[in-house]
């Protein structure tokens, strides 16, 4: 039986917390509660989704163990700075990692590499994934809906391979079991729940943003590295510089011009640079 609970801080925040054995979808459930008159403020939280998707409309496998955790808020924030709650979520997973693995036992490379620029157990994948030792250990997905009086309701879903990880994937993939930590998903999300509440309240409805950028970059996978983005079947390659004030990814292309990238599939080291 799934036993999650909030942090602290969470509890004093307010928030609320609907745990599941099994569900179809987190987001989903997170959706229907907002269309339902939810006011927001409550996280789903499952071992086991059956019906989970991440970006693109691809599906997110969950088996039973690992992590599938969606938080509805009804934020009072200018619609164009919402999409940046991702950050935020980047943030938080990396605050909560940092508080449940041990001190320096992860190293970080670039989709698998041996080293990157930066330091620390874990890295953010530019737009929404979570890296742990160069691999994919956990993703972020931001979806929108309507409350029942017509305002914004945002849906932060949040997928971490707590137990397992999936195969057969185009990217490297891995578990907190598979690198050795025995933490459960309730472990996770109670860390996570936590750190959401710092970062949640420094972006302060979309007026912080500049800050939780500015830590999301600290942590970033690939900055001053080789960087393939793939738009619908074209692919670009340069050098990754930064994240700018909106979040947008910038490269420099071969010819040193200036690229901005607002959406698309990312991949650094060795498969950046390789040349068909």
């Amino acid at each position: 039986m799934a036993e999650f609970s909030l942090g602290p801080k969470a509890r004093s925040a307010g928030y609320r917390l609907a745990g599941f054995d099994e569900i179809g979808s987190t987001n989903s459930e997170a959706l229907a509660a907002a269309a339902a008159g939810d006011p927001g403020g409550i996280w789903f939280a499952a071992l086991k989704q059956t019906a989970g998707r991440g970006r693109r409309g691809r599906a997110w496998e969950s088996p039973s163990g690992n992590l599938a955790a969606s938080l509805l808020i009804v934020p009072d924030a200018d619609a164009n700075v919402l999409a940046t709650l991702g950050f935020v979520a980047g943030v938080a997973m990396q605050k909560a990692f940092a508080n449940i693995l041990p001190q320096g036992a992860v190293r970080i490379g670039i989709d698998g590499a041996d080293a990157m620029n930066g330091s620390g157990r874990v890295a953010l994948k530019w737009p929404n994934d979570v890296l742990a030792d160069g691999a994919k250990v956990a993703g972020i997905l931001l979806e929108m809906g309507k409350t029942a009086d017509g305002r914004h309701a945002i849906v932060i879903g949040i997928g971490v391979n707590v137990i397992a990880a999936p195969t057969g994937l185009p990217y490297p993939a891995t578990s907190l079991n598979d690198l050795g930590y025995e933490r459960s998903a309730e472990d996770v999300f109670e860390a996570l729940s936590e750190a959401w509440v710092e970062a949640f309240s420094l972006w302060n409805e979309g007026t912080g943003i500049t800050e939780v950028l500015n830590q999301w970059r600290g942590s970033a996978a690939g900055i001053g590295a080789p960087v393939a983005v793939s738009q619908d079947g074209v692919i670009r390659r340069g050098i990754f510089e930064t994240i700018d004030s909106s979040g947008r990814l910038v490269m420099r292309d071969d010819d040193g011009a200036r690229i901005v990238i607002t959406a698309g599939d990312v991949h650094f080291g060795a498969t950046a640079s390789a040349r068909s």
